[in-house]
């Protein structure tokens, strides 16, 4: 090797040499800039606490007085309306508890449940925010998901029942089985929805699943709580299970629950593969979906038509609906 070789060759090392601790550095400096969670999100967080208590006098105001223009929503739990709080950007949902609810739970630690129950944080679950407790006062505050409408509210709407293709009935599908499946498994502690239904799961601008009003069965009898049809017996795992599977045979079906009788009706065209009678008709099949559509049939059918021995578990269910949204993507 020449002279002139030997200080190319030397060059090229040094070159290589410089541009790899340049690459170092990088790396380095780039891993120290990623913590687990943005900067501006740790922030958020510290300055809007979750399960915090509100003084009634603040949602009072949030709601203009709760004025009836502010109402979004109601149900047997509650009336929900539209708050603005000072201490958070966006809005909020205000969901006040009827006033019967409150006088036949009077001594129930309200406070302590809620606490517990504002830890839970997942895409597919209604972030509970706080609550205020008062004299025939209960109210919880969450956050605001678009209007508020329901996946029953949709599915008995004939114009956005037609806007709900199959893609988007996979995607809620999935969406509310991982939403039920954190907090069966992975939320601490562990928490069971006790009244899963059509009316619990809201849909936001996205078309994403996202379960509202779990761990509230306590506050409501279940004789009043229009839950059957979605329950076998008792408030458990295995029911917030059946129930899932209720929510199934709606969107593939296009019906009411009506009180069990889907149920009953159903079974039988998916055991026997009658599925052109089962099917919502004012959604057509396309071909590349039938064999999803059909598997999603057959999950409803688990979900409902086993004994809790034999009863899938919600992991189980939902790998399975993450499978059907990833195809039927």
């Amino acid at each position: 090797m020449d002279k002139s070789e030997k200080i190319a060759y030397i060059s090229v090392l040094s070159l290589l040499s410089f541009a790899l601790l340049l690459l170092i550095i990088f790396l380095f400096l780039l891993c120290r800039k990623r913590p687990n969670r943005s900067d501006d999100e740790s922030l958020l967080l510290e300055a809007k606490p979750a399960g915090q208590s509100y003084p009634l006098t603040e949602l009072d105001s949030a709601t203009d007085g709760f004025n009836q223009r502010r109402i979004i929503g109601s149900g047997r739990l509650g009336t929900v309306y539209a708050g603005i709080i000072p201490d958070r950007k966006n809005l909020v949902a205000v969901k006040r508890v009827h006033p019967g609810l409150v006088l036949s739970k009077p001594g129930f630690g309200f406070s302590a449940v809620l606490k517990t129950l504002s830890s839970t944080h997942h895409q597919n679950v209604v972030s509970i925010l706080g609550f205020s407790e008062a004299p025939g006062e209960r109210i919880v505050v969450t956050e605001f998901i678009g209007e508020g409408k329901s996946l029953s509210d949709h599915l008995n709407g004939d114009e956005s029942a037609v806007e709900f293709c199959w893609k988007t009935r996979f995607k809620i599908a999935a969406g509310a089985a991982r939403g039920l499946e954190y907090l069966h498994v992975i939320a601490n502690p562990r928490i069971v929805h006790g009244r899963f239904t059509s009316s619990n799961i809201l849909i936001d601008v996205k078309s994403t699943a996202k379960i509202c009003d779990y761990g509230f069965g306590f506050l409501i009898p279940v004789e009043k709580s229009g839950i059957f049809g979605y329950v076998e017996e008792g408030y458990c795992k295995e029911s917030d299970v059946y129930g899932y599977g209720v929510v199934l045979l709606e969107i593939l079906s296009g019906r009411r629950s009506e009180s069990g009788l889907l149920v009953k009706w159903a079974t039988p065209l998916i055991k026997e593969q009658r599925f052109g009678e089962l099917l919502d008709p004012r959604i057509v099949v396309q071909s590349e979906v039938k064999g999803l559509v059909i598997r999603l049939a057959k999950v409803a059918l688990a979900c409902v038509g086993n004994s809790r021995r034999s009863q899938p578990l919600i992991s189980q269910v939902a790998a399975i609906l993450n499978s059907l949204e990833r195809e039927g993507g």
